[in-house]
C-alpha cells in the first residue's frame, strides 16, 4: 500500500474504515503529504466512528491546508458516541486506488495494533481499477452532497472479475445474497474465513444444508479475537456448525482478520465483508470476487497455509467447555442480531 502510495503520479483515493494517527498512521501521512505537495490529488474518505481519533485530532484540518481533501463518514455528534446505535451503519471498506491504474481491496486498516494481524489485501492493476474508482466515488459523493445514489450489484463486470457492493438498504444487499447463493449452489467444497462468525438464520441454514448434502466445508476463524463479547457470541453458532458436520478451524499464531471464501474451486473472493449481521445488515461493504482460476489458485493456497497454522475444534471437547462459558454465551443472546 504505501509502494502504491509512492508511486502516484496524478491521484491517490483511500477509503478507510479504521485510520489512526499512530506510528504506521503518520507514515502513510507523510507520504500522503508528499504526494499533494507534488501536486498529485487526493482524496481521503474514512469512517467517522472507526477512525475517531484521527477526526478528533488537528491533523485533517492541517493536510487540508496542504490540499489534501478529507471527508468523514456518517458523522455523528460526539456525545452521542456511547450509543450502541452509534456503531451501525458505517462504511466498512478497504480501498486504495493509485492513478486509476493500481487498486488495493481487503480487509487491512491503519492502525499499530493490526501490524502483527493476519490478514489480506488484493492488488490489482489494469483497467479493472476504473471499476474500484467509480465504487469510490459513489460513497465520496455521498458524504460530499448528502444525497444517496442507488447501489448497482457491481458498477460495470469486467471479463471474469467483479467488485460487489453491500449497502444497508432495503435490496441493496448484493454480497450477502451472492454469498448465500454461492453456498446454495455449491456441490463439493465451502472454504470461509472471517474474523467474526455470527450469521443470520438463513446464511446458517444454507451452509447446514450444504453439509447435509455432502459439501465439504471449512470454517476458519481466529482462535481468539479483538472482541471477547463476540468470541462468546458465536460460540453457538461454532456449536449448530459442528453439529452439521462443518469443520472449525481457529487460526493460533495472531488475530486472524480474514474475509475470505472459495467455492467449489469455481468462485473466491476477498473484501471487507465479515460474516456477521453488522456486515451483513449495517454497514457499507465492498469485495472483489471471480470464477478466473489462476485467482482462485491463489485464494485456495492462502486458505490451505492457514489452516496448517491452525487448530480443529473437536465437538466433543468442544462440548466439555466450561459451564461459566456456556451461560456467558447465553446472556449475548438477546444482542446478536446487532453484531
Amino acid at each position: 500500500m504505501l509502494g502504491a502510495i509512492r508511486q502516484a503520479q496524478i491521484s491517490i483515493d483511500f477509503e478507510q474504515y479504521i485510520f489512526t494517527n499512530d506510528v504506521i498512521g503518520n507514515i502513510f501521512l507523510k507520504e500522503i503529504e508528499k504526494k499533494a505537495e507534488q501536486g498529485v490529488k487526493v482524496r481521503l474518505l474514512f469512517d467517522m466512528v472507526g477512525s475517531l481519533s484521527f477526526y478528533l485530532s488537528g491533523v485533517p484540518a492541517t493536510l487540508q491546508q496542504k490540499g489534501v481533501e478529507i471527508v468523514f463518514f456518517n458523522p455523528i455528534s460526539l456525545w452521542r458516541l456511547g450509543n450502541i446505535t452509534s456503531h451501525f451503519f458505517r462504511d466498512h471498506r478497504k480501498l486504495l486506488i493509485v492513478d486509476q491504474h493500481i487498486g488495493l481491496i481487503g480487509g487491512v486498516g491503519i492502525e499499530d495494533r493490526m501490524e502483527s494481524w493476519r490478514d489480506t489485501m488484493v492488488e490489482i492493476e489494469g483497467d479493472f481499477v476504473y471499476n474500484m474508482t467509480y465504487t469510490f466515488d459513489l460513497v465520496w459523493k455521498r458524504v460530499v452532497t448528502g444525497r444517496y445514489r442507488r447501489f448497482k450489484r457491481s458498477p460495470i463486470y469486467h471479463k471474469d472479475y467483479e467488485l460487489i457492493l453491500n449497502s444497508p438498504r432495503f435490496r441493496q444487499r448484493f454480497l450477502y445474497y451472492t454469498f448465500v447463493g454461492q453456498i446454495r449452489n455449491a456441490k463439493d467444497s465451502i472454504y470461509l474465513a472471517t474474523p467474526y462468525f455470527i450469521p443470520d438464520r438463513r446464511f446458517l441454514r444454507a451452509l447446514r444444508v450444504a453439509a447435509h448434502r455432502g459439501v465439504a466445508i471449512h470454517l476458519l476463524l481466529p482462535k481468539v479475537s479483538d472482541q471477547y463479547f463476540v468470541d462468546f457470541a458465536q460460540s453457538w453458532y461454532i456449536t449448530r456448525a459442528l453439529k452439521s458436520k462443518i469443520r472449525v478451524h481457529t487460526y493460533t499464531p495472531s488475530f486472524y482478520h480474514v474475509k475470505m471464501a472459495v467455492i467449489d474451486d469455481q468462485w473466491a473472493t476477498v473484501g471487507s465483508f465479515n460474516l456477521d449481521n453488522l456486515s451483513f445488515l449495517f454497514n457499507h461493504e465492498v469485495n472483489i470476487a471471480s470464477s478466473n482460476s489462476t485467482f482462485i489458485d491463489s485464494i485456495r493456497h492462502h486458505f490451505e497455509k492457514d489452516i496448517l497454522n491452525s487448530t480443529e475444534i473437536d465437538y466433543d471437547v468442544w462440548q466439555k467447555r466450561s459451564l461459566i462459558r456456556k451461560i456467558i454465551e447465553v446472556l449475548t443472546w438477546p444482542f446478536h442480531k446487532v453484531l
